[in-house]
């Protein structure tokens, strides 16, 4: 087996075997995770993050990834994330009366320093690692919400970044689109990662770029496709997903339209 997910509500466990799991991946929620074996490589906002087995991290939400999980030699990369939803968030608030003190503007990804209650509580999710299936709802939801007390309990800033249920503000359209246009999203992700409606997301977008969200797109990401198969020598098959593309055939359409030849013969 290559890969082996196994999922309960706002729980993940993940095991990549052999060979590298990458993709890309968007977190609505706030997400804390365990690596158990492995290391892996996020880049979230033009950074790259490096964790390594035994690391605790804190993934703000809102935010867009992309991720290589490399296995040990022999072995097989572990992990498992704690998806913490709206819901159970505001009822801690509620239930403790607890209010941000001021914005966090940080970073996207935060390394948390090992303790007991992370190691006690790790240990705590192993029939969730055992792929058992009658673990409740319910029961789930209480390890949620055990896991944000204890990050509040070790990481008391925390809470300006826990419980800021605000949208995202209005940002630099056009750092964030060179920044962030080999994702494959929808427009209407777009626009709200940059704080806007979709109607003014389009209208701003051509304002900068005096071209349409989808005619740029393709064409920036062609034109990596280009650099990649003609100067760094990637194989067609290699490269669609890397620049954004999730068909191969619509990206060999769309490359042979733009440069007059297959991707898979400009070699």
């Amino acid at each position: 087996m290559e890969k082996q997910e196994q999922t309960r509500p706002d729980i993940l466990y993940s095991c990549y075997q052999h060979k590298n799991g990458e993709g890309e991946s968007f977190n609505a929620n706030h997400i804390f995770s365990y690596i158990y074996s492995g290391n892996s490589e996020v880049s979230v906002g033009g950074k790259t993050y490096f964790s390594r087995e035994g690391d605790f991290r804190f993934f703000r939400k809102n935010q867009l990834a992309r991720y290589i999980k490399f296995p040990p030699p022999g072995g097989a990369y572990k992990s498992i994330s704690i998806s913490m939803d709206q819901e159970t968030l505001r009822s801690i608030q509620e239930e403790n009366n607890l209010e941000i003190s001021q914005p966090y503007n940080g970073e996207g990804v935060l390394s948390l320093k090992p303790n007991n209650l992370f190691k006690n509580y790790i240990e705590s999710l192993t029939p969730y690692l055992n792929g058992e299936n009658d673990i409740s709802k319910a029961l789930t939801t209480l390890k949620v919400k055990e896991a944000i007390m204890i990050l509040l309990e070790s990481n008391p800033s925390l809470k300006n970044i826990l419980f800021d249920f605000s949208e995202p503000g209005k940002i630099d359209l056009e750092a964030y689109m060179n920044t962030h246009y080999k994702f494959n999203v929808d427009l209407s992700r777009f626009a709200y990662l940059t704080g806007r409606s979709l109607a003014t997301f389009k209208r701003d977008f051509e304002k900068i770029y005096h071209d349409s969200p989808n005619r740029w797109l393709q064409r920036k990401r062609l034109n990596d496709a280009y650099y990649l198969i003609k100067e760094k020598g990637w194989r067609s098959s290699d490269v669609y997903l890397e620049v954004g593309f999730k068909d191969f055939s619509h990206f060999s359409f769309a490359f042979k339209k733009a440069y007059g030849i297959a991707p898979s013969r400009l070699n």
